[in-house]
């Protein structure tokens, strides 16, 4: 274990906090530290599953590395997923799969 709490193991969340709020108070800048963007440990995960799924990493794949269920993945990041509609229908327009847009669909 790199690091360990006072009596081993994992360290306290409060001392996790408290570094972390000193790392990011030392290496950004007072309007990115005093905003909401990675404020905690936590929030560095939910951003690199966003950007994988974003990105057309398969769920599954990203669920994986995640050590969640697709469902648990999907519940939590489907509503973030974003931009690939375009790419998608570039591929099923490719394949000969669109199916027909209805009238006033865009």
């Amino acid at each position: 274990m790199l690091f360990q709490g006072e009596f081993g193991g994992i360290p306290a969340g409060s001392v996790i906090r408290r570094a972390w709020r000193s790392a990011r108070k030392a290496v950004l800048p007072p309007h990115v530290f005093e905003s909401p963007t990675g404020r905690r440990v936590y929030d560095n995960r939910n951003t690199r599953l966003t950007k994988w799924l974003n990105d057309g990493i398969p769920p599954a794949q990203v669920a994986e590395w995640a050590g969640n269920s697709v469902a648990v993945l999907l519940a939590t990041y489907a509503r973030c997923v974003d931009g690939q509609l375009p790419d998608l229908k570039r591929r099923l327009e490719a394949a000969g799969d669109l199916p027909e847009e209805e009238p006033g669909a865009g």
